[in-house]
């Protein structure tokens, strides 16, 4: 039996790993979905359940603490162990920072919490029950949690903060037999870029970025899973991004030309 949180899980990437995990798995899977909209997560449920897989809907803002404690000790009551948490929880952001007005600045911290926090809280809880399990910790990052993108300033410095916490916590754990995979997706084909926040800490109903080359959901899924099962350290998505890594270290302002290339037009400072 292999029991799986997934936060995140309503909608986009997360709803992907939950149908790509129950067509593999089937009947030895225990799915926990975890999202703020509960109609969503019990749709994707429902697709969980066609496959096969025994669900779990446990409605979570991960804003919220004790929200998080309480996804982790569901899944043990219900089930009796965790092997793996996803975390995929996450909202984006689009905004120029010299467009940010100090009386809406407080959307920064909004988004850290739900970033970043929302991780710690949730792997705190479970962390007990994956190193009894000898499990597995993934973290669904960004490539702007690798190379900062201009017009990202809050999303990237939630999914930077986020890849030192399991950067570091790696470190912490080995020996015990627990894995951190972190993965960074790049631009992918789902609703997040079109709900991330503007200046004004609105939800900006469009995407700043070129989309020509967008990665689909099915891919990035698969690729999350791959390096999961794999227990791999990270998941770097797309040629561009392996190579900006490693540009960064030798040609910063290079990086940065690159960084601003993706913007569209209208977004970019003038």
């Amino acid at each position: 039996m292999q029991v799986i949180i997934i936060t995140g899980a309503s909608d986009g990437i997360g709803a992907e790993l939950a149908r790509q995990l129950a067509s593999q798995h089937s009947q030895d899977l225990r799915l926990v979905l975890a999202a703020r909209n509960v109609k969503a997560l019990e749709a994707v449920a429902a697709e969980c359940q066609a496959l096969g897989a025994t669900t779990l809907v446990v409605p979570t803002d991960v804003c919220m603490p004790a929200q998080c404690q309480n996804l982790i000790a569901t899944t043990v009551a219900q089930f009796g162990q965790l092997d793996t948490l996803i975390n995929n929880a996450g909202v984006s952001a689009q905004a120029l920072f010299s467009d940010v007005t100090t009386e809406n600045l407080g959307w920064y911290e909004d988004l850290m919490r739900i970033n970043l926090w929302g991780s710690v809280w949730c792997t705190h809880a479970a962390l007990p029950h994956l190193k009894a399990t000898r499990g597995r910790l993934v973290a669904v990052s960004s490539l702007a949690g690798l190379v900062g993108v201009p017009g990202r300033t809050a999303y990237s410095a939630s999914k930077f903060a986020m890849t030192g916490f399991f950067e570091a916590l790696r470190a912490e754990l080995q020996g015990s037999g627990v894995s951190v995979t972190t993965a960074y997706p790049g631009v992918v084909s789902t609703q997040i870029r079109y709900r991330g926040l503007n200046a004004h800490g609105q939800p900006a109903g469009s995407s700043g970025l070129r989309e020509d080359k967008a990665m689909s959901v099915k891919k990035c899924a698969s690729l999350i899973l791959q390096g999961t099962n794999r227990r791999e350290r990270e998941v770097v998505m797309s040629a561009q991004g392996k190579i900006g890594r490693f540009l960064k270290l030798l040609a910063p302002g290079l990086v940065e030309k690159m960084a601003m290339a993706a913007l569209k037009d209208e977004v970019k400072p003038r």
